[in-house]
């Protein structure tokens, strides 16, 4: 589905991201893994056009989408949900779902898309009348997820899920994502919790100062003794 070829993406003279290509095959998860500062987030920001690419391209069903705007790019079928959750705090949680089915004409559709994210999680409708910044961390980002599900698209770019999260917090938001990825939507996760990460992805990348240097099916790159030592703590 999403093709990344000798991706570079600079901050002034700094190259964040130096020389990356990596595949998120049509129906899988698939996980970029690596320490603060491996470029993880700048990645998804430039594969979103959030960030400008300074060299390599960009496919998304064989279409090369290389530096598209990012409104442009949600309409082909790309949904982001940032680090930090970046919901609306002084908006309710329906003002929230509905500002994300503003581009649905259909109100049919927008309603179905909304109770599908009721149906995930049950405690964002619980809270429908609330102000988005009252809720606790796990409901923002239960939030945020469920504004990506109504926006729509094939292809979920998902950035540090589990930050700041309860660890029973962090089970269920890892839950959720196999639902979504069993629902029929390809998942591109970020995330810094390596050990989940490996554990529901299909294939894997260790991204480090930039660069790819390690990939392979998720349970081969858990077994790696350098991925051990450096992400999972044996």
């Amino acid at each position: 589905m999403l093709s990344v070829k000798n991706l570079k993406v600079c901050y002034g003279q700094i190259e964040a991201i130096k020389d990356i290509s990596f595949e998120v095959p049509e129906g899988k998860i698939v996980t970029l893994i690596g320490a603060n500062g491996a470029g993880k987030t700048t990645t998804l920001r430039a594969l979103s056009g959030l960030e400008p690419a300074a060299g390599g391209s960009v496919f998304l069903k064989g279409k090369e989408i290389t530096n598209i705007e990012a409104h442009k790019l949600v309409g082909l079928g790309i949904s982001h949900v940032p680090e930090g959750r970046k919901i609306f705090p002084t908006l309710t949680v329906r003002e929230n779902l509905e500002v994300a089915a503003y581009g649905i004409r259909d109100r049919k559709e927008q309603a179905r898309r909304i109770e599908e994210v009721f149906e995930l999680f049950p405690r964002v409708k619980e809270r429908i009348s609330q102000l988005g910044g009252t809720l606790s961390g796990g409901e923002q980002q239960m939030l945020a997820v469920g504004r990506a599900i109504v926006t729509g698209g094939d292809l979920l770019l998902l950035d540090e899920p589990s930050m700041g999260l309860a660890p029973v917090l962090v089970d269920e938001i890892f839950d959720t994502i196999v639902r979504i990825n069993k629902r029929g939507t390809t998942v591109l996760l970020v995330e810094q919790n390596a050990a989940e990460a490996l554990e529901i992805a299909d294939f894997a990348y260790v991204l480090e100062v930039g660069y790819v240097t390690l990939s392979g099916p998720s349970k081969e790159v858990a077994e790696d003794p350098r991925v051990k030592e450096a992400y999972l703590g044996v």
